[in-house]
């Protein structure tokens, strides 16, 4: 079965999709949450990339110490920005703005902002990120336009409109982009939740239907051995030989039981295996007549089934079987009909009883009425049980006798 494999897989989370667009799990080590790789490249090239820009922005402030120190700062704060994603953000800002105000030279020092709003937008702080940049943005613009008369360096001419306009480009593009994968990767986490799910619900279907199965057979065989036995002991001492047959029914039905049992059984040992014997159809409502007989109930059988899907066939043999077994267990009456009719595209199977009933589960449990209603729905077919007004207990159950397209 598939839906034990899925469902394994479901439990473990397996996931689907690039490996560095998911937030590490709460089960994994804390270190997950230190980006030391990527933020120590980073750094090397914000320090590098500086250094040789420095040489060709001549009329800028040379780096120094403190121009190193505020590089560290902006490049080390990504240390934090799974954790604290909005602080990092806004700190990475803060930092390169302080930078640029002291007329140090550009380089990549944009880059450390960008990734620090690039993981808030992801981790869904969005406006945090858009705030970061912002403030950048126009704390670079008030100082290219207006406050490099008072900052350093000396003689700056300061820059142009279309210069901010450019970065503002810029910053649009950094804020699409993580935009872009923020939308993917809840896309993917909607994915792996619908099939978290999907997997979920067809393992419930299964142990849905194996747990119908179990009830089918052994509400049934139960039922036979449980008549037969009590007939056995009464006849003990004085009928041996119906006592023998009682016994020897009593062997026939459990030996049935078992092997259906262990038909669906292996079911659950080999997925995705064939099943060693078919599954019981209406071709064998002979053999359920003779072990209803054998409990002490008359079945007459009127009408001729059609040929059905196996679906339906299966589903039309354990409704006859379970309303037989209610039949015993439930009502008084030693005599039951099974009504065959074919109306169309659907089969009606009548099952009636005389009753009267002999406790308060007239007509079955609910476990085994629900288990009927459960196998017609499947199908697309209904079931009615209920008292008739003339005394004793009806079934009537409508299913289709083709199979459906959309299964």
């Amino acid at each position: 079965m598939a839906c034990m494999d899925e469902q394994r897989a479901a439990g473990h989370g397996w996931r689907h999709g690039p490996p560095w667009r998911s937030a590490p799990d709460e089960t994994e080590p804390d270190r997950a949450h230190w980006p030391w790789r990527t933020t120590v490249l980073l750094t090397a090239f914000v320090l590098i990339g500086t250094h040789f820009a420095a040489h060709s922005e001549a009329h800028r402030v040379p780096l120094n110490g403190s121009a190193r120190v505020l590089l560290l700062v902006a490049s080390v704060l990504l240390l934090w920005r799974h954790r604290h994603p909005v602080a990092v953000a806004y700190g990475t800002a803060a930092a390169t703005l302080v930078y640029l105000a002291a007329g140090y030279p550009y380089g990549p020092v944009f880059l450390t902002v960008a990734v620090g709003c690039f993981s808030a937008v992801v981790a869904g702080h969005r406006r945090a990120a858009w705030g970061a940049l912002g403030l950048l943005w126009a704390g670079h613009a008030l100082i290219a336009l207006w406050l490099y008369r008072w900052l350093p360096p000396s003689g700056d001419k300061g820059g142009n409109v279309y210069q901010e306009i450019g970065i503002g480009a810029w910053v649009l593009a950094i804020v699409a982009l993580a935009e872009l994968v923020r939308v993917r990767r809840e896309q993917w986490a909607r994915e792996r939740a619908d099939r978290a799910e999907a997997a979920r619900r067809r393992a419930d279907e299964e142990r849905l239907r194996i747990a119908r199965e179990l009830h089918d057979v052994l509400a049934h065989s139960i039922s036979v051995i449980n008549v037969q036995a009590g007939m056995g002991l009464a006849l003990l001492d004085s009928d041996p030989e119906q006592a023998r047959a009682a016994l020897t029914t009593i062997k026939s039905a459990s030996k049935e039981a078992l092997g259906e049992v262990r038909q669906v059984l292996d079911t659950l040992r080999a997925p995705g295996a064939a099943p060693r014997a078919p599954a019981p159809g209406l071709d064998r409502l002979p053999e359920l007549v003779e072990q209803a007989a054998a409990a002490g109930l008359t079945v007459e059988i009127e009408g001729e089934p059609p040929p059905l899907p196996p679906g339906a066939d299966l589903a039309a043999f354990r409704i006859v079987q379970e309303a037989l077994t209610n039949v015993v267990r439930h009502s008084g009456s030693r005599h039951a009909r099974v009504r065959f009719a074919h109306d169309g595209d659907a089969l009606r199977l009548r099952i009636d009883d005389d009753g009267p009933a002999t406790g308060a589960d007239a007509g079955g449990s609910g476990n085994g009425l629900a288990g009927m209603r459960e196998r017609a729905a499947a199908l697309g077919g209904t079931i009615e049980a209920g008292p008739r007004p003339d005394g004793g207990f009806r079934v009537l159950a409508v299913l289709p006798s083709h199979p459906r397209e959309d299964q």
